[in-house]
């Protein structure tokens, strides 16, 4: 067994509080800090500023409203001994029943060490067990993003739609 299924079977998920918050949004900002860093890079200071800027900035803002009790999202942590190393979102459509993974974040500390995988699979479970026929979520194809597209292909998700976004200055 390698490291990475150890620490798994270490990681306890389990309902997201209002008490859990400060530290969610802290790993959110943490994991996060390279995505928007890439995307700047990707579109430049000025364009980046006019087109991204408002939405990651306002990344901590969606987190909050997730964890509202009429939001529709169902938010988990996941803890490894006792502390909060990572987060999940999940939102079941009794219409589509399609199941939609949202926002999620492991601490980058955990990087590796199975936590990913374990909330993936409790997510894809919780999903599956609300009477959802299939299971989403959506992430970035620049390069920040390929750990989170391993981690989703780990946890079994096979087919993708490429999406690019284009962007000019005016």
């Amino acid at each position: 067994m390698g490291d990475d299924e150890g620490m798994s079977s270490r990681v306890q998920i389990r309902a997201a509080t209002q008490e859990d918050a400060k530290c969610m949004d802290a790993i959110r900002e943490a994991a996060f800090a390279p995505v928007f860093a890439s995307f700047r890079s990707l579109l430049g200071d000025s364009l980046y500023e006019l087109t991204q800027a408002r939405d990651d900035r306002g990344q901590a803002e969606l987190l909050a409203s997730m964890l509202q009790p009429d939001s529709g999202w169902e938010v988990f942590v996941a803890e490894a001994e006792g502390a909060v190393v990572g987060f999940v979102s999940l939102k079941p459509d009794p219409d589509t029943r399609i199941g939609e993974i949202g926002l999620n974040a492991v601490d980058p500390a955990h990087d590796g060490q199975g936590t990913g995988t374990a909330m993936y699979e409790f997510a894809l479970a919780r999903i599956k067990e609300a009477g959802m026929r299939a299971a989403m979520v959506g992430t970035g194809g620049d390069p920040s993003h390929a750990p989170a597209r391993r981690a989703y292909e780990k946890a079994g998700f096979e087919a993708s739609i490429p999406t690019v976004w284009y962007f000019k200055q005016l």
